[in-house]
């Protein structure tokens, strides 16, 4: 790919970019379009803004970057939470260690890339992408060692980025869970497999050994039903009301009178009526009328109940039984992350469901190859040429190749992300395991070009569709010119980190490999972490509610993924080094491999089980160990009326119902930013807006 292709590519992504940031500053200030922009700070209690007609609301201003700038993590962390702290962190440890790359390869590995042969250069806009990757190298190179230090110096200073990040992160989890508000899932333990007996049901043999062995600290249970069909009918009726709502009033609220066929009456033909107080149709009822469940239709599961938070997190370690596969024990999740279908699932099938899933994705990525192989094609001109004879006369003209080489194949891959073909393929298999390095070697440089563009229309113009909102942007639009809906109500999305992590780990990925291999996509790389920075930072604040935390249990993730990229990155550079003959940037490079694999086993010996345990002591300033949760106690069940001791369990099976795993609550709002629990850091955040 030339240069000038490559640079075609990035002036459309980023005049695209600019266009939908300026349309986003000024479709913010639209009073009509609060509830798309700042759906978070209306539901958590943020002042309405109905401005009248003035002049500045139709001009694009950067305020926003400014007050995403401005935000402390403390206050970030006051408003959004550790998850989307620890969110952040990814990012702007992305942004450190990147910057560091790009310092150091293109002040010292770009040059040596670009004049590796001696030759007649042409115009920068008119040179080949490959002159400034390690391809332009002879062999037996002498300036390989420029690109062994610079590896060097990335894997010192990713590794030890790693450890302050892991360290701080780890401290912030501790004092998340040992400071953060007692909850029922705290004091709860899922209990999978419970041995099946004919001569009681589950309930009765889950009562009865936890009774035994657990006496003190038990308190009571709850079973899991296998109630599908009429948690479905609940959900299709929850949803019809909330349509419902949306109904303009002169449609459901103007009843028409016409005769009746059998008595000759008026009658009322209005298909809605309004219903009198539910809370006074269920008065009377016994408790039974009320029950959907039977013995028959119990799982072998439950969550059970004990009293204490210590007590929870000791059963939730102990091994129940000399069989791990009956009595499995864990710590209960928050309500929001359970998905309950899964909980009917007999505990002996999950290992066989795990394969089933490894063995899936395996296979999607090598149906994947197909599409991004034929892409990856389009980058190359004579390639392209060969395989569409009817084009060359096409690709003579020099804007048309620049668009076609430059700016279509990363449109097209990004297009077949959503529409794979389900076909399988001939697997390229590799003709024995020491010929992977020098294969990624040779592969790696050729779509150098193609893995720039790639990075702005998927990076890049992502980010600025991500703060545009076009979705709930057209929706709100056809609820309130189309469907006339007047209603205040709104609803409120999750944050998507099971999209969005991934994305920074694709980029981080393409950011190691290429690094010393093909410096040029760094800098592109750095500008696509520094929006991303900004733009994630608003829409937390602004657009997305904290449903549940997770503690920063995505940090391992992170942590172990760019661990593999560095390794990834070295492997691949070892395999360059051999091809250009360079024994001593080879032997270099094997103890760089081994260092980066004993750093990772230090952390997962080291950090890794706070994410994964959680500890029974905590160190007071004094140096001694005390139980931070011996003294949170749940209230003694005797001393309870009825209907409070059953609010103990309601927070957490209220939400069973939600099987269908929306990722949107209307009217809803994390604890931690409700008007009634806001610190006075998240008012004056809330204040800014």
């Amino acid at each position: 790919m030339e240069i000038s292709a490559l640079l075609t590519s990035a002036g459309i992504n980023i005049s695209i970019c600019i266009v939908l940031l300026s349309l986003y500053s000024i479709l913010r200030k639209q009073p009509a379009n609060y509830c798309v922009y700042f759906g978070r700070r209306l539901v958590c209690g943020g002042a309405r803004r109905y401005d009248p007609f003035w002049y500045e609301r139709f001009v694009p201003s950067p305020s926003w970057l400014v007050k995403a700038w401005e935000t402390s993590e403390d206050e970030f962390l006051a408003a959004a939470g550790l998850d989307a702290v620890v969110f952040l962190r990814m990012v702007i440890f992305s942004i450190r260690i990147f910057f560091i790359t790009a310092v150091v390869c293109i002040a010292f590995v770009l040059p040596v890339n670009y004049y590796g042969q001696p030759k007649v250069h042409k115009e920068i806009h008119l040179e080949s992408s490959e002159v400034f990757t390690i391809e332009n190298l002879k062999e037996g190179s002498k300036w390989l060692w420029v690109h062994c230090l610079a590896l060097y110096i990335i894997t010192s200073a990713a590794c030890l980025l790693l450890y302050f990040e892991y360290r701080t992160i780890a401290k912030m989890r501790l004092g998340h869970i040992t400071g953060s508000a007692s909850k029922p899932s705290q004091f709860t333990v899922l209990i999978r497999a419970i041995p099946w007996s004919p001569d009681q049901s589950y309930s009765d043999t889950l009562s009865k050994y936890f009774t035994n062995y657990y006496s003190s600290s038990y308190m009571s249970h709850q079973m899991v039903y296998h109630n599908g069909i009429i948690q479905r009918l609940l959900l299709d009726a929850e949803r019809m009301c909330q349509s419902l709502k949306h109904v303009a009033p002169e449609i459901n609220c103007r009843p028409s009178l016409t005769p009746c066929t059998f008595c000759g009456g008026l009658t009322a033909t209005n298909s809605f009526h309004i219903l009198s107080n539910e809370g006074d149709s269920v008065k009377g009822m016994e408790l039974g009328e009320l029950t959907m469940t039977t013995p028959e239709q119990e799982r072998p599961a439950a969550f059970v109940f004990f009293k204490t938070r210590y007590d929870a997190l000791v059963v939730s370690e102990v091994l129940q039984t000399s069989n791990p596969m009956l009595w499995v024990t864990d710590l209960a999740p928050e309500p929001h992350d359970v998905y309950w279908r899964n909980l009917n699932i007999p505990y002996r099938q999950l290992w066989i469901r795990r394969i089933a899933t490894l063995v899936g994705a395996v296979a999607f990525m090598f149906v994947f190859l197909i599409p991004v192989t034929f892409i990856q094609g389009l980058t190359q001109l004579q390639q392209l040429s060969h395989a569409f004879p009817f084009l060359r006369g096409i690709l003579k003209e020099k804007f048309i190749n620049q668009v076609i080489t430059g700016y279509l194949p990363s449109v097209i891959l990004i297009l077949f992300f959503y529409a794979v073909p389900p076909l399988m393929m001939q697997l390229n298999v590799f003709s024995s395991v020491r010929d992977i390095p020098a294969q990624l070697a040779r592969a790696v440089p050729t779509q150098a070009g193609f893995f720039t563009t790639y990075c702005f229309t998927s990076g890049w113009a992502s980010l600025a569709c991500e703060i545009m909102q076009p979705m709930a942007l057209i929706w709100n639009l056809v609820a309130k010119a189309v469907s006339k809906n007047k209603d205040e109500s709104y609803e409120t999305l999750r944050f998507p980190y099971h999209t969005e992590i991934p994305r920074l780990l694709l980029f981080g990925l393409l950011g190691f490999t290429n690094s010393v291999i093909a410096p040029l996509i760094l800098p592109f790389l750095l500008i696509y972490f520094f929006l991303a920075y900004l733009i994630y930072k608003n829409q937390i604040l602004n657009v997305y509610i904290t449903k549940y935390e997770s503690g920063g249990q995505y940090w391992p993730i992170f942590h172990n993924t760019t661990i593999f990229s560095l390794l990834l990155t070295q492997i691949i550079a070892l395999g360059f080094f051999g091809l250009k003959l360079s024994t001593v940037a080879s032997g270099f490079t094997i103890p760089l491999i081994l260092l980066t694999l004993l750093f990772s086993e230090y952390c997962r010996h080291r950090f890794a089980p706070i994410f994964h345990k959680h500890p029974a002591q905590k160190s007071s300033s004094k140096g001694e160990c005390s139980t931070p949760f011996a003294n949170q106690e749940l209230p003694d069940p005797e001393k309870l009326k009825p209907e409070e001791g059953d609010a103990i369990a309601k927070e957490l099976w209220g939400y069973q119902g939600n099987e269908s795993g929306q990722e949107h609550e209307d009217k809803s709002c994390p604890s931690a930013s409700s008007p009634e629990h806001r610190t006075p850091t998240m008012i004056e955040l809330h204040k800014r807006s």
